[in-house]
């Protein structure tokens, strides 16, 4: 057990857990950025490309069926579960993720509790009309006329609920998330690089605003100096006896 973040965590009063990938590649999901991983050897498709064009949502599309074949079979991992169960008791007020892949839901954490700043990748919605759809119903036409289904509401375009390169951060997500994190005193970043901006100012503004910081990720970040504690380890490991996992 890293003694020193159980102290923190003991002390603190109101606490904001932020993760990143590297909590999800634990349970087996590709970080796509890292070196070597799909985005280096696919570039990923612009938000503007995907509006332009019908080949472009196709392809889309279909990248986003093959990658679930690897998504779908993850369950939450030690970490997650330890997060998991730190908000149970009342110490983690809240979870903002960069992550899409609904771990944090599938162990646990309410919903309400969760501020998703990419969105989530298990449905799709309406990009004008924001109706929601799931995605066997997506898959279903899709695999039958090799076609993107349109809004049956209003027409619009169908996207999976997460947030493409060139699209707007969620507001609604952003402002949550820096009123829970300048309302708290203990900021721990988990599993994330903290190079995807505006999503990694988010530790920067706790630290500003008084708060102690915590980096426990598997190698450096950039941020790493101006943390209170630094952690480079694995992150189940690390959190469960925190969290007194069995």
């Amino acid at each position: 057990m890293n003694s020193e973040l159980k102290r923190m965590i003991d002390e603190a009063s109101r606490v904001v857990v932020f993760t990143g990938a590297g909590i999800s590649t634990e349970s087996g999901i590709p970080d796509f950025r890292s070196p070597g991983g799909l985005w280096t050897k696919m570039a990923p498709i612009d938000f503007n490309d995907f509006l332009r064009s019908a080949a472009l949502r196709r392809e889309a599309w279909r990248r986003k069926f093959e990658i679930d074949k690897t998504v779908q079979q993850a369950d939450p991992n030690k970490g997650h579960m330890a997060i998991a169960k730190l908000v149970d008791m009342g110490i983690v007020a809240h979870v903002i993720t960069q992550n899409i892949d609904n771990l944090h839901q599938n162990s646990g954490v309410p919903p309400e509790k969760i501020i998703e700043l990419h969105g989530n990748g298990t449905y799709a919605r309406c990009l004008d009309c924001g109706e929601r759809y799931e995605l066997e119903e997506v898959r279903a036409i899709f695999d039958e006329t090799g076609e993107c289904p349109e809004c049956r509401a209003c027409g619009g375009f169908i996207k999976s609920a997460t947030v493409s390169f060139g699209q707007a951060m969620p507001e609604r997500e952003m402002r949550r998330a820096e009123e829970a994190t300048l309302a708290c005193d203990l900021f721990v970043a988990i599993g994330s690089s903290l190079q995807v901006f505006p999503a990694a100012g988010f530790p920067i503004i706790a630290k500003r605003n008084g708060a102690r910081l915590v980096i426990l990720n598997r190698e450096p970040t950039d941020l790493d100096s101006i943390a209170d504690l630094v952690i480079h380890d694995e992150i189940g490991p690390t959190l469960a006896p925190i969290a007194m996992l069995n």
